[in-house]
């Protein structure tokens, strides 16, 4: 009886589960890092700007280390847990994930049309474990806070990611981008995400390059290419910003392929009453060009090569060399 009644309750968990990723796939989910830099909360300023719909959702996320000095007695711990939705507590990351929801909505608004819901979940043996707080808007949007236990910042998001799903990621640049070979072996958190990341990721930059210009939108033409191209003008057009699309001509001869290229590009984004506001060429290696003209702009976008992460480094990979070599914040569309 009690074996019929455990495998009753998990398919009802199950079951419960899987509801709730159905109705998390219906909405556009944007997993935002924050970390106190500049550069993480200049990926909040873009997350804002693209949740103006209702069916977008921001979750902020701290990952921090495994029993951070937390083992101090359990009512230290207790006390933590009853008061994360006051964010009484300066425990490690609360200051910034309460930084960051000020950012998102004022108190009076907070008050009047949110309401919060605080859940825990134990993990990895820590005496705090996970801790959320979701604030839900009447509307059914929803700003979800997460202060994350994991080995280090790097598992912790990308575990974060199997609990979404989520759309698009957006962390804080690093200060240093460590070369493809490198970082196969000491790959920093940003760069460890957006290599082994499954959906779209932005790396933010918060120096103010181009602030105003809006989105450069890189295409070469190829499905894959277009297709990110348009989930991009999507976001672009949702946050007011203009479009500007961009190819890239190795050689001279090749100008005529690009314009043709840019044409097409073009059209597509028209039949969906997407305007592009001006379109340019570039002449030269695709990964120079794509930085030199992009630090002008808010934001470059680029399509991931759709290949494995190992294949990745086989090759030339202009998407990877862009995120690191740019001055601005880059979104590489996956």
């Amino acid at each position: 009886m009690f074996g019929f009644r455990r495998l009753r309750d998990d398919k009802n968990f199950q079951a419960e589960l899987e509801a709730v990723r159905l109705e998390r796939r219906n909405r556009f989910r944007m997993l935002v890092c924050v970390d106190g830099s500049e550069a993480s909360y200049e990926g909040l300023r873009f997350a804002a700007k693209v949740a103006k719909s209702d069916d977008c959702d921001i979750i902020l996320l701290y990952v921090r280390p495994i029993d951070q000095g937390l083992r101090s007695g359990g009512l230290q711990v207790r006390i933590a847990r009853e008061n994360m939705l006051d964010w009484g507590l300066e425990l490690p990351g609360i200051t910034h994930l309460k930084q960051g929801l000020d950012m998102l909505v004022n108190e009076d608004e907070m008050a009047a049309q949110w309401s919060a819901v605080v859940s825990h979940t134990d993990t990895w043996g820590d005496p705090l474990g996970d801790n959320k707080v979701e604030y839900r808007h009447k509307n059914g949007k929803s700003i979800v806070l997460k202060l994350k236990t994991a080995p280090d910042p790097a598992s912790g998001i990308l575990d974060q990611y199997e609990l979404g799903p989520y759309n698009l990621m957006i962390m804080g640049a690093p200060t240093n981008w460590r070369g493809e070979i490198r970082s196969m072996f000491d790959a920093g958190v940003a760069q460890k995400v957006a290599m082994l990341a499954p959906c779209s990721v932005m790396v933010a930059r918060g120096n103010g390059n181009g602030n105003g210009k809006g989105h450069l939108i890189c295409t070469d033409g190829t499905k894959n290419s277009l297709d990110a191209m348009r989930r991009d003008a999507v976001l672009a057009h949702h946050s007011g910003d203009p479009i500007t699309l961009f190819a890239v001509a190795r050689q001279q001869n090749e100008v005529g392929t690009a314009e043709r290229v840019l044409e097409k590009a073009s059209e597509m984004l028209g039949k969906i009453d997407i305007a592009v506001a001006d379109t340019k060429v570039g002449i030269g290696e695709p990964a120079e060009q794509i930085v030199k003209t992009g630090n002008h702009y808010s934001v470059i976008s680029v399509a991931d090569s759709g290949k494995s992460w190992t294949r990745r480094f086989v090759v030339n990979n202009i998407s990877y060399n862009v995120m690191g070599a740019a001055t601005t914040s880059v979104l590489k569309v996956r």
